[in-house]
Parts: structure tokens; sequence; C-alpha cells
């Protein structure tokens, strides 16, 4: 006789002594009984908690690894104490429902597939730790390793799942796999966003495409900010302003972005923008004017050097020079132009080693353009456009030293103006 025999015969005698009919008396042990299992399992699921995994927790913290305390950050280990229920219920129901063997395959089964759960919630509570782990290391900050882990988790979902009905319907995982294809068609329609996000961020992984940390635009959904986290089903993006914007991954491989990151990496940010040129107040420089320009000194040498070569051009070609259109002649737009160069060229927060221009596009009905072709040596962005301003606002000011116009539309102060000299020629005549 077992021990439990020897509690089964003993809760037996004093039901009986208590004057319980031997009828009754089995349904009043398995409730006693049932009673005694729940109260075992209770205590050695907290003693489990409580004290051993606890105990090792404080073991884990004080070893001299790093990696192994978010076990104990994370407080994986807890699932380990839903083993200790479930492991007095699977050895002790064989005894405890002797007498009822109709139920107990029932009660079997659904402690195994609580077994199973747990199991399952254990493998996925390491996989998050191993995510973290992997996220912090310096390899792997940028990679989308939130979608893998979450096609991972999900895999381990639906074996349990398998698992847990094979179980229950005493029939082979294999038939719920062969199930399972003959419902492909449903599962791809079910799991489309799912697959499309996988393929998404195994092709962005593998082309490098977009990174945590990231500043893209993407205008179709109204995203420009930094990519906070790349999942299996989403790219998260917080836009200057703070607002956070949710782009399926997929669209990634099927829709254009632009990615900032070369542009970061290289250390310099692009400059382009135009100055509108009046072009009515396009000339050619006189010598007085020409004497006036050369004391300015970022041109003194580059005006003397450029009338050599048109007074060495002119008199070899014996061109009457009394008449300004006649040879070659400096213009004033075209002084005004490699001023701004040697002006970039000459600027601290102009990098150097970049592309620096200043060319003339088309003309348009707004003037005609100077573009301003340059980077600056900082990625801030505050820091980007306070340069940039620095250097337009510089640029409008010099205009007017060159004798170069501005474009702008007419405003009121414009229009008032000319009603008012138009007035005066007409009151004079």
């Amino acid at each position: 006789m077992t021990g439990f025999d020897y509690i089964e015969n003993w809760v037996d005698e004093l039901l009986i002594n208590a004057g319980v009919s031997d009828e009754w008396a089995i349904y009043l042990r398995l409730l006693s009984l049932l009673i005694a299992l729940s109260l075992i399992s209770i205590i050695g699921f907290y003693i489990t908690k409580k004290v051993v995994i606890n105990y090792f927790y404080k073991l884990v913290r004080k070893s001299p690894l790093k990696w192994d305390d978010l076990l104990a950050d994370k407080e994986v280990l807890n699932n380990f104490a839903h083993i200790v229920p479930a492991v007095f219920v699977r050895l002790l129901a064989p005894s405890i429902f002797n007498d009822f063997e109709s139920v107990l395959p029932f009660i079997i089964k659904l402690t195994d597939v609580y077994l199973i759960i747990v199991a399952m919630t254990i493998i996925v509570a390491l996989l998050k730790v191993a995510e973290y782990a992997f996220s912090s290391l310096e390899a792997f900050k940028d990679k989308p390793l939130t979608s893998y882990f979450q096609l991972i988790r999900i895999i381990f979902y639906i074996t349990t799942a398998i698992f847990a009905f094979s179980i229950l319907l005493g029939k082979s995982p294999i038939y719920f796999l062969s199930a399972f294809g003959a419902m492909t068609a449903i599962l791809l329609l079910v799991f489309k966003d799912t697959i499309l996000g996988f393929v998404a961020s195994v092709q962005m992984s593998t082309n490098d495409m977009v990174r945590v940390g990231d500043w893209i635009e993407m205008p179709k959904f109204n995203a420009d900010g930094d990519v906070i986290a790349i999942n299996l089903n989403t790219v998260k993006v917080q836009n200057f302003d703070k607002t956070i914007t949710t782009i399926p991954t997929y669209y990634f491989i099927s829709d254009s972005f632009k990615n900032w990151r070369g542009m970061v990496h290289s250390g310099g940010r692009r400059i382009k923008r135009s100055l509108f040129v009046d072009t009515n107040s396009i000339r050619f420089v006189d010598h007085d004017t020409r004497e006036a320009l050369k004391k300015i000194h970022l041109i003194t040498d580059f005006i003397t050097a450029r009338q050599e070569q048109i007074e060495t051009f002119n008199i070899n070609n014996k061109v009457d020079t009394s008449v300004l259109i006649n040879g070659r002649r400096l213009t004033n737009i075209g002084v005004f132009r490699n001023y701004i160069e040697l002006y970039l060229q000459s600027h601290p927060s102009i990098k150097k080693d970049m592309t620096i221009m200043v060319r003339q596009l088309a003309s348009e009905d707004k003037g005609i353009p100077l573009e301003i072709y340059c980077f600056t040596d900082t990625t801030d962005w505050s820091d980007y456009e306070r340069i940039q301003s620095d250097i337009f606002d510089h640029l409008f000011s010099a205009a007017s030293y060159f004798d170069i116009g501005l474009f702008q539309q007419p405003n009121g102060k414009d229009i008032a103006s000319a009603v008012r000299r138009f007035q005066t020629r007409m009151s004079e005549s």
C-alpha cells in the first residue's frame, strides 16, 4: 500500500465514522482530496515563486556576467512556478480520480495542455530577453530584430496550438498539419499582412534600406522624421512635430521614400536655394564701377586677373572699347556670382571637400535664378538652418553693392509708390 492509498483509506474511515454512507463517502473523499491538492499546489506555487526563484534572481544579479541580469530584470523565470501545480496534478490525479476513470483521461489531457502552454510562455519570455540583448549590441541596433522575433513567436504560438489540439482530440500533430495544408488559401488571406511584412523586413535588412534611427520622408503617409521601431507588420516614424506615423512594412518595398542616412553619414547637409535677380538691374561693369568693386576684399584678385584677360583679348582683337558692348566685358551679375562662390569657399561652416557651386539657371517670370549649391559642415537641423540663414542674410544685403536688384512680387507699398510717381508726372505735365 502506497502512502497515498493510506491517506485515501484514512479519509474514508473518517467519513464513515462520521456517519456518511459508502455511496456519498466516495464523492466527499474526492472533494476533500481536491481541496488538499489545491492547497498543496498553491503553497508549492508561492514557495517556488517567492523563495526559490527570487533566490535564483539574487544569485544571477551577483554573478560577474551581465547578460544573465536580464533574466532577473525581465522576471523570465516566474513562469516556472506554474509548472509546480501542474506536476502535482499530473502525479496525483490518477490516485485521486481512481474511482472516476471516465473523468481521469480528460484531467490528464487538460494538465498536459497546461504544461505545454506554460512551456510556450517560458520560451516566449526567453525570446524577449534574447531580443532585448541583441538589440542592445552595436552590431544589431539598426536591424529589424523585432520583425524576426515576432515571426518566431508566431511559429511557437501555432506549434503550441497544434500540440494542444492534438492532445485534446487524441489526434497526431501530423493530422493537423495536413489540415493546415488544406487551409493554405485561408491562411494566406488571414496572414497576408504578416507574410508581406516578413518578406519586406527581410528585403529591408538584406538591402540595408531602413534602420532604426534613420531619418526618412514618405509623403504618401505624411511621414517626415526618425524611425523608432521596425516590426513585422509596421514601421513607426516619429515626425519632427513629435507625432507618430505608423506605416505598413511592405510599403517600404512597394512605394518610394527618401532616406537621409547618407546625408547624416557624410557629415554635410546640402544647401540648394536660389536668389532671383531682376533682369532690369543687369548691366556691364564700367571703369568707375570696376574700381569700386575692387575695394571688396574677396573679389579684388578676381577682378584684377579677369580684367587683365579681358584687356589682352580686346587689344589682340583690336576691339573698340569706347562702346561697352564691344568685346569682352565684366557684368555685375557675373561678378556677383563669383563673389558668392568666393564667399562660400571662405565661410567657416561650409565643407570645402564637397561641392561648392553657384550657377545661373534658366530665366523665369520671377527673374534669373542664381542657385547656391553647397554643403554645411554639420547635419544638425538647427545649426543647418542658422548657417543657411546667415549666408542668405549676407547675400541679400550684398546684392546692392553690385547694383543687383533682387526680384519680389509687388506689394502694397510698391503699388502706392508707383501711383505717387504717376501722379507727380501728371501734375508736372
